[in-house]
């Protein structure tokens, strides 16, 4: 054992005011269960249609391409993707370039269910932009992206 001096209160309350992590933990699982909600009648969760989103796209994407994009594991996506797979949402095939690697397509049924996500995400997400006020949501965005690099 250290003989370190037990962290104050008053640390507590700085750490509370200016972690720039805990803020952003706090406002991911805030903004989580908002898109859930929303998105409940589409039978998404806002991770499902961020990962159904990520895969539509002109080519079908690499599972590591997802991954990275998501900021997941490979272990993390593939059990995401299952439930999705089996809803007939996304189909995993074989990569034709490297028989070892898998490659995501959305299909028609995911297509759709992401056409009717997207007017309710499109209205949750104005009114996210709209409670960040004078925040300039644009800056807020940027400076996420930059923190997510």
């Amino acid at each position: 054992m250290s003989n370190a001096d037990p962290v104050s209160f008053e640390t507590t309350l700085h750490v509370r005011d200016h972690c720039l992590c805990l803020s952003a933990q706090r406002a991911a699982r805030a903004l989580a269960r908002r898109f859930d909600e929303a998105l409940r009648p589409v039978g998404l969760t806002s991770g499902q249609f961020s990962l159904l989103m990520s895969l539509n796209r002109p080519k079908p994407p690499s599972i590591g391409s997802v991954a990275s994009f998501l900021a997941m594991d490979r272990t993390t996506l593939t059990a995401n993707l299952k439930p999705l797979e089996r809803r007939g949402l996304l189909l995993t095939t074989v990569d034709a370039e490297d028989r070892r690697g898998r490659r995501l397509t959305l299909t028609e049924a995911g297509q759709q269910i992401l056409a009717k996500a997207m007017p309710i995400w499109t209205r949750t997400h104005a009114d996210v932009d709209l409670q960040l006020g004078t925040a300039q949501p644009e800056v807020v965005r940027a400076g996420l992206r930059a923190l997510a690099l």
